[in-house]
């Protein structure tokens, strides 16, 4: 099957240096292939490396070690061959769609008029045949990514790359486009022999997708792989689909089951071998970005999913309307306060859990803040600090400097304003926003 092999991806990690000069680790030994004929979903949250593991793919992005081939040839710079669609749209206000889509055959030095016959012909294929002499500001934004669509397709790619190039749009616009895609893929209407695409959502993931690889994070690993045979266009309604999703949804929860034990048996002062070199002290957790009102309210809503104890994750995400960015922070929440155990696809209540979902606002309270010092390093941390200085208080800066030894100044202020919000809701500290000073709700 070698031969075979559009995309092929040996140990490849990457690194990024932060401001204070620390090694981030993105993505870790990544070994993959995109063979020909296969659409590929690369799942996972935010933040686990598949945009950065793309752009590597595209050549827009160096891995720090490892190689990347298409077709057999080390990838170096972008290839002829590879074409991508972005999240945003990209495109140049002051051009027309015609032009936008130009764009990438003038750079190539493709002669006026085969340009002019190619791009007439990709604007055509991609449905926006009558708004070729539309400018942007004129088009909805389902039109404005099928002029990224027809971009892309114009240079005759045989392998599509696409960074969630849906999520910017509403429901009624990405079900007619993502089937407009896989229409041109049946079809063979274009000379694209494979495609890999990012997303966060479980069922577009299986929508679209022959093989989905489901990425872990911090850092970026391929978890697990799962296959889907199902004949398109797919019944999101069929037996095999609902159970395609409990699949993912079990291989989704047991890796972010073994992160958070990880993180939980480090902070317990156990040896956990780790990725990075320095070593870190048990606050230096990349926490997730969490509301407390969210939470509360997902709380809520799994009282009324619970059945004989047990509630089905799949089932609680979809009556919600939650992807992969939002249930799984917030599960994650829930395992780390020690509010639910998560297990298979499945959620449970633990008893403290139980009586914070039934607590009264005043009780949930004090309950989130007996958890939230007890089981998170950070919250505990701070509140030590406020403890022993004599007035009480501690400006913001004095925590982003130790976060900043360990994560990026963009992560570690969004790290300290989470644990400040979870902070002011349990009353364990106060925050002035104009001063930066952090203290004591009540020091008496």
């Amino acid at each position: 099957m070698e031969n075979s092999n559009l995309i092929k991806i040996e140990n490849v990690s990457k690194s990024f240096v932060s401001a204070e000069n620390q090694d981030l680790l993105v993505l870790d030994t990544i070994n993959f292939a995109l063979q020909e004929g296969e659409i590929v979903t690369l799942l996972g949250k935010s933040g686990s490396g598949k945009s950065t593991l793309l752009r590597i793919i595209a050549g827009l992005v160096k891995p720090s070690a490892g190689n990347t081939y298409y077709r057999g040839k080390a990838i170096h710079s972008p290839a002829q061959g590879i074409a991508m669609v972005f999240q945003s749209f990209a495109l140049l206000p002051w051009l027309t769609v015609l032009e936008n889509v130009e764009l990438g055959l003038e750079a190539l030095g493709v002669e006026p008029a085969e340009r002019r016959r190619r791009t007439l012909k990709a604007i055509d294929t991609i449905g926006l045949d009558g708004f070729e002499s539309a400018y942007p500001k004129e088009l909805s934004g389902g039109m404005r990514q099928r002029v990224g669509f027809a971009r892309a397709l114009v240079v005759d790619p045989d392998v599509l790359l696409m960074d969630e190039p849906f999520s910017a749009l509403d429901i009624l616009t990405t079900d007619n486009l993502r089937s407009d895609l896989l229409d041109l893929w049946e079809s063979k209407r274009t000379r694209i022999k494979g495609i890999l695409c990012v997303t966060h959502d479980i069922e577009e993931a299986i929508l679209m997708a022959n093989r989905i690889v489901i990425f872990a994070s911090d850092p970026g690993k391929i978890q697990a792989e799962i296959i889907v045979d199902l004949p398109y266009p797919r019944d999101t309604e069929s037996l095999e689909f609902r159970e395609l999703i409990d699949k993912v949804y079990v291989a989704m929860t047991t890796s972010e089951r073994a992160r958070v034990t990880k993180a939980k048996a480090k902070a317990a002062g156990f040896s956990i071998p780790e990725t990075k070199t320095a070593e870190q002290p048990e606050y230096a957790y990349r926490l997730p970005e969490v509301d407390i009102s969210e939470l509360t309210g997902l709380v809520e809503a799994m009282e009324d999913h619970e059945v004989d104890g047990v509630i089905n994750l799949a089932e609680l995400a979809e009556s919600l309307h939650l992807d992969v960015n939002n249930v799984f922070p917030l599960t994650e929440v829930l395992d780390m306060l020690r509010f639910a155990k998560i297990n298979e696809g499945e959620i449970r209540f633990t008893e403290s859990g139980k009586r914070f979902a039934n607590a009264t606002i005043l009780e949930r309270k004090l309950i989130f803040a007996q958890h939230l010092l007890q089981y998170i390093p950070l919250a505990k941390h701070i509140r030590d600090v406020l403890d022993k200085t004599s007035n009480h208080r501690a400006n913001e800066d004095i925590f982003l400097e130790e976060l900043q030894n360990y994560f990026s100044e963009d992560e570690s202020d969004r790290i300290l304003r989470t644990i400040i919000d979870w902070g002011r809701y349990a009353e364990i500290l106060a925050y002035d926003y104009d001063s930066g000073s952090l203290s004591l709700e009540n020091p008496q």
